[in-house]
This record gives structure tokens, C-alpha cells and sequence, in this order.
């Protein structure tokens, strides 16, 4: 793997002169979504927010892209608005402006997967996740932006640019949903959705102070042509509360006739309430998983720091260690994620037409998936079957386990990737997520949590990882958390004007 370069970037743009935050745009878009219901604010009212506020703070950030005319979508709204006089019941998302990850197709918006190879893709049709969100109300006004086809977690492409952090935009957002945590975090969106293969919805959770939530495969139904081989990579949804996050998933979450894998939940649970007795949890701490992963010390000090509020609301925490090596793990991931990401792109590499438009991961990707045996993927899952039984035995011990969400914070929009963490050698563009990719090989719920800010002022979270099934326990756990770290969880961006 070639060492990361720095890219050559323009400079941020300058935002916009601040003005106050608009009250509807501070509260929680549960709360947003019911008062349009409830006709004591209109979708327009909405609308014309938060077009103010992208207008105020995308052109420093770039998180938002493909923004759909002004006029047209508060057309839009000002439609939601007169169904609602008409006396139609609203969706649980009615009215609420909405911008999808780019890696998700919307009829009518230009759709990329941060690719030249699709820069000029505009969808007719859109798959399980953008239809529920229709169906639920949402006002698609654009896309977040991602990395190519969603390769790593920095987001920055050549169709768009990179998305810069919400806490100092010199620093990188996170990704692949690093353009819907940067939305999040600077209130441009009420809500969103991610997808997570690696770490996708929780590095940029963490380094933006938002919370990102990677469920179980099939609680969100798995889409595409290809159904039956097993895959890693789950939508998913991001927002600044819990109890939001709970919204979402109750739209993107249950069975779907067309996704053969996607399975039984009751999905309206997740909506909530979610207020439980936690006294007697058992927490794991996973910290540096044994002191086998490295970690920036800062990073594992802000997370430590934030486990006496778990202590607080009940819960017991203790040190826990998975006995099972990590290397073996991470060379099957390694086999995994190429034959599962590269082989369908090859066709891409191989036209002459293409081959230049698709970026190094996804040739690197490419290179791999060429040289994968059936024999190497059957052994490499072996493997990751051997993990997630290691992994699974914890929870004879424990209710829960906690572990970063992140190795390291933000570093410089300008690098590729990092290429060392806590002085050691990173040697492939995505080693620096092993800590999210070992909850990736198990299956396991994993839902990222703000957990506090270095002296510089960076976030960093945990993610809290629930037994097979425990989606519902694991947001009543954060749910809790975040009312006990209220002070953390809540603190807005540098500059956010109150």
C-alpha cells in the first residue's frame, strides 16, 4: 500500500457572518417532526431554517451536496403544509428536510457514490431505506457527502471535495457518513442516515459529537441484487439525540419482502420511551482491546473519562479482554472486505474509459479482490466466526461492552490517511479503524456515543456494544448515558451561535 500524501486543497471557504441559531433548529427533530404534526410550526418555517443555516455554514464544511433549488423545496413544503390542512395524518419524519448519504440512490437528485465514474447520475428509481423515509415524510432537499463508493473514513472525493470537521474545519469530518455528522453537528439537518461497513457511522459520530448507530445485519433491511452471500456493511441512522436515533431506525428498521435476510423487530419500540432501570448492568471496558490496537493516549483518556457516568446511572464497570488473537482477524478482514468491495468494480479497472475516474482505495480494493481464492474466503470466515464466538462469550460476564469509537482524533483534511497511530506503522489506508472493524467482523449492535474533547477542543465517543438482538437495550443504555453526560453529549461546535 502506497503511504498517504497530502492532497492539494483549496482553503476552506469562508462561512457566511453567524447570526443566532433559530429556535426550531436547537431542538431535538423528534421534537421538530411533532410540532409540524401538530401544525404549531410549518414545514416552510422549517424549510426556510435550515436552507439559512446550510447557506451560514456549508460553504466552511461542505457537508451538504446536490442541494436542490431554494424555491423548489419550499414549494415543497409549503405542499407538506397543505396536506396536512387537508387533514391527512402525518409520517413520523412529515415535513422534515432530509439530505441522504450519497451512496444512496434518490430519484431526481444527483446521486454519485463520490465517484467521477457516476458524476452525472441522476436516479429514476431508489432503494428500501429512501422509500421508507419518503413514506415517512421526509423532505429530500440533497445528499451528505462521502468518499468514493464509501472507501475509508475521511471524506473527501473528486466529484465534490472533502467535508471538513464541525469542530475546526482543517480537520477531517470522519467518514464514510462524514458529510451527515457534519449536517448533524451544525444543525444543517434535524436528522440522517449513515451506513457502516468499518466505521463508517461511528468515526464521524465521535469526532463530531453526534450520535451514530450501526445495528445488527437485517434489523435495516440489506438491499441489492445479490442477497445470500453474507456481507458487513448496514444503513443506518445518525442524529444529536437518542431518542432521534430511535426515530430513524423505527422507519429504516423490520422486514422487507425484497431483502431476503432483512428480519422480524418491532420497530415502533425504537421509537421509545426509552427510560429504564439500569441498576446491576454489567459494562466491559474494552479500552485498547488488551493494548493489542493502538490508540492515541488522549483519545483512550477522553474515553475513560466518560465511564463514571455509566457508573452513575447504576452500572457496574470492569475490564474486559477478548481471548483471541487480533491479527488473525484482521487478515480475514482484510480478504473479506476486498472480495466483498472490489470484485464488482473490476469491470472498472478494466474499461479503459474508467479506469483513470476511480481513486487509489478503490483500485487498491480492485488489486486485492483479483488474487482472493474461494478457499481464502471460506478459511477468513472461519476465522471470523472463531471471533465472534470469542466475542460472544464475553457477554457471560457482561450486559455490555464499551470500547472507542474512534483510535485517534481528527487529523489534517489534507492527509490521505493516517499513516501511524501511537508510533505504529499503518499499513493499509483503513488499519487506523481496526478498533470499529472487530465489531464489524462479530454482527454485534454497536451504537457510537459522544464521550468528550481534547485540550484542543476535538470530540472523541465510545461505542456501546450490545448482545446479538439488543438494538432496543443498547439505545435505553445511551439513552441513559446521555442524560448522565448531558454536558458533554450536548455541547455545541466551536462558533455555533446560540
Amino acid at each position: 500500500m502506497a503511504q498517504a500524501g497530502a492532497l492539494a486543497l483549496a482553503p476552506a471557504a469562508v462561512a457566511q457572518p453567524r447570526k443566532p441559531l433559530d429556535p426550531l433548529l436547537a431542538m431535538p427533530g423528534r421534537h421538530l417532526a411533532a410540532l409540524i404534526a401538530a401544525r404549531k410550526a410549518s414545514a416552510e418555517e422549517v424549510m426556510r431554517a435550515v436552507l439559512a443555516q446550510i447557506g451560514a455554514h456549508n460553504p466552511a464544511h461542505n457537508a451538504i451536496v446536490a442541494l436542490q433549488d431554494g424555491d423548489q423545496l419550499l414549494a415543497q413544503a409549503r405542499a407538506m403544509d397543505a396536506r396536512l390542512g387537508a387533514g391527512e395524518t402525518p409520517g413520523p419524519l412529515f415535513g422534515l428536510p432530509w439530505a441522504v448519504k450519497d451512496l444512496a440512490e434518490v430519484i431526481g437528485i444527483r446521486s454519485t457514490g463520490g465517484s467521477l465514474v457516476n458524476k452525472d447520475r441522476i436516479p429514476t428509481c431508489e432503494g428500501i431505506m429512501v422509500q421508507r423515509l419518503r413514506r415517512a415524510g421526509a423532505i429530500f432537499i440533497g445528499k451528505t457527502n462521502a468518499p468514493e463508493f464509501g472507501f475509508g473514513s475521511h471524506t473527501i472525493n473528486r466529484v465534490y471535495g472533502p467535508t471538513r470537521n464541525s469542530f475546526d474545519p482543517s480537520k477531517s469530518a470522519g467518514g464514510s457518513s462524514g458529510g451527515a455528522g457534519v449536517g448533524l453537528a451544525l444543525r444543517m439537518l434535524p436528522l440522517a442516515d449513515g451506513s457502516d461497513f468499518g466505521g463508517s457511522l461511528r468515526n464521524p459520530a465521535a469526532w463530531n459529537n453526534v450520535f451514530g448507530f450501526r445495528t445488527g445485519t437485517g434489523v435495516i433491511p440489506p438491499e441489492g441484487n445479490e442477497q445470500w452471500i453474507g456481507r458487513m456493511g448496514v444503513p443506518g441512522p445518525m442524529a444529536r439525540h437518542v431518542a432521534d436515533l430511535g426515530l430513524v431506525l423505527s422507519v429504516m428498521a423490520g422486514k422487507h419482502p425484497q431483502s431476503l435476510q432483512s428480519i422480524n423487530v418491532d420497530a415502533r419500540a425504537f421509537a421509545g420511551p426509552l427510560d429504564a432501570d439500569l441498576k446491576g448492568v454489567r459494562i466491559g471496558w474494552l479500552g485498547d482491546w488488551g493494548g493489542r490496537v493502538p490508540h492515541e493516549p488522549e483519545v483512550l483518556r477522553i474515553c475513560e473519562a466518560a465511564l463514571p457516568a455509566f457508573r452513575s446511572i447504576g452500572c457496574t464497570v470492569d475490564v474486559a479482554q477478548v481471548d483471541h488473537e487480533i491479527e488473525p482477524v484482521w487478515q480475514a478482514l482484510l480478504v473479506l472486505r476486498s472480495w466483498m468491495s472490489g470484485t464488482g468494480l473490476q469491470r472498472l479497472a478494466d474499461d479503459p474509459a474508467t479506469r483513470d475516474l476511480i481513486g487509489s482505495q478503490a483500485h487498491w480494493e480492485i488489486a486485492n479482490s483479483r488474487t482472493i481464492t474461494g478457499a481464502q474466503v471460506l478459511n477468513a470466515s472461519a476465522v471470523r466466526s472463531a471471533w465472534t464466538r470469542a466475542v460472544d462469550r464475553l457477554f457471560e460476564r457482561h450486559d455490555f461492552l464499551i470500547a472507542p469509537a474512534v483510535q485517534l482524533l481528527p487529523f489534517p483534511v489534507a492527509q490521505n490517511w493516517p499513516t501511524e497511530v501511537a508510533g505504529k506503522r499503518m499499513r493499509t489506508y483503513h488499519e487506523w479503524m481496526l478498533g470499529t472493524f472487530l465489531v464489524t467482523m462479530t454482527g454485534l449492535p454497536a451504537l457510537a456515543a459522544p464521550a468528550g474533547f481534547s485540550a484542543d477542543g476535538l470530540p472523541a465517543g465510545i461505542q456501546i456494544i450490545g448482545r446479538r438482538g439488543a438494538e432496543l437495550a443498547c439505545l435505553k443504555l445511551a439513552h441513559a448515558y446521555e442524560q448522565a453526560a448531558s454536558a458533554v453529549v450536548r455541547q455545541r461546535p466551536p462558533g455555533l451561535a446560540a
